[in-house]
């Protein structure tokens, strides 16, 4: 493994696992939940309300940040961490899925990605190896390698195709000289086939990453098709190596991965729904919008130890955010990115206890039953 970077298994119960990741900048529980940072902030937080939530990796965004500010400039002013005031460790995804999801504004090959900014329209490459220098700028400690992600609904004949870039591109990323204590990870890309995923898997585990991640999921398939195909894949992925779920974090997938030997996640769902009203909690989703809290003294979620369950009243918040106030977009979100470290801090300690699936059945069966909006959740 990369210098200053390990894995370590320290517990397991079935599937799920519980691991002690380290970098060079911090030591992190696994399963963990990291927040998104996508422009250098996660959203309406400061850097030390996301570390008082208890996350010590957050995820940040190559494709924005090459673009605005610049990869060079972070660099010159010490670092995406240094930038932003977190002392933390950093993964950076590999800018990747959202030029992708450009499909009208970039034209892709073997050798590279052509594509137009979706703010100027100004035209950039993105190569495996430009991917790896802008990462190593700004200074992450775990880097992403480019990869191709199909749509949900894409043919086999474009999984193949991607699936056979995204290798190549991932032996190209690996020939790039890494900064000193910088890890990377492989992706796992093949749809919901499974036959090209456990092909791909098996391809990208002979090579010397530092973890595996599993690349191209969440991306309109059903959720149920999702866990089948985890469920097919955890007994090939390398137990030596973390497992990294990609753009995945409603809490019932998060439930769901850990049991399929998932250890990391991101997803912009904490965030994204306290812009949207919307809380999550031990009892489901809450609609803060909705009228039945307008007079509410209770707090958000009594088994919640949060600055905002303790100190605030739902009507409070429901006062807040149906007036568009500010401050109600940063207590719902900081309540949500403590629910998220609760909920992992609870998992962890169930699979120790060798619990896992009856606290795993018991927390589903609870938010499902107290969610305010319906059973999908997110």
């Amino acid at each position: 493994m990369t210098p200053g970077f390990g894995f370590e298994v320290l517990a397991q119960d079935a599937g799920a696992r519980v691991g002690r990741l380290t970098t060079p900048r911090a030591v992190i529980d696994t399963p963990v939940f990291m927040p998104v940072g996508t422009q250098a902030t996660v959203k309406t937080q400061s850097p030390a309300e996301v570390a008082q939530s208890g996350a010590r990796l957050i995820l940040g965004n190559t494709y924005h940040l090459m673009l605005r500010p610049g990869a060079e400039l972070i660099a010159s002013l010490g670092g995406v961490q240094r930038f932003m005031a977190w002392p933390h460790a950093l993964l950076t995804d590999s800018g990747g899925y959202q030029v992708f999801s450009l499909a009208k504004l970039r034209k892709i090959d073997d050798e590279a990605v052509v594509f137009r900014s979706h703010l100027d329209g100004s035209s950039h490459t993105l190569s495996p190896e430009r991917s790896m220098e802008v990462q190593a700028l700004l200074g992450s400690d775990i880097a992403m390698v480019l990869d191709e992600c199909p749509p949900g609904n894409a043919d086999r004949v474009t999984v193949q195709e991607a699936v056979a870039r995204t290798t190549r591109w991932a032996q190209r990323s690996l020939a790039v000289p890494a900064p000193p204590g910088q890890a990377r990870f492989g992706i796992v890309q093949g749809g919901s086939f499974v036959d090209l995923r456990l092909a791909h898997l098996a391809e990208l585990a002979e090579l010397p990453f530092d973890g595996i991640a599993l690349g191209g999921f969440s991306v309109g398939e059903p959720m149920e098709t999702t866990y089948g195909v985890l469920t097919q894949l955890q007994p090939h992925l390398p137990p030596e190596r973390p497992h990294y779920l990609m753009g995945v974090g409603k809490p019932i997938d998060l439930l769901r991965g850990i049991a399929a030997g998932i250890d990391m996640f991101d997803c912009v769902l904490p965030t994204r729904n306290a812009r949207n009203g919307q809380a999550l909690t031990w009892s489901g989703r809450v609609n803060l919008k909705q009228a039945r809290h307008r007079a509410s003294s209770e707090p958000l979620d009594a088994r919640c130890t949060c600055p905002v369950c303790g100190a605030y009243t739902r009507a409070y918040l429901h006062h807040l955010v149906r007036v568009g106030e500010i401050l109600g977009l940063r207590l719902v979100t900081q309540h949500n990115l403590f629910f998220y470290q609760a909920l992992m801090r609870g998992c962890r300690e169930a699979i120790v206890a060798g619990r896992f699936a009856q606290f795993a059945n018991e927390a589903e069966a609870q938010m499902l039953a107290g969610d305010e909006i319906g059973p999908a959740q997110g």
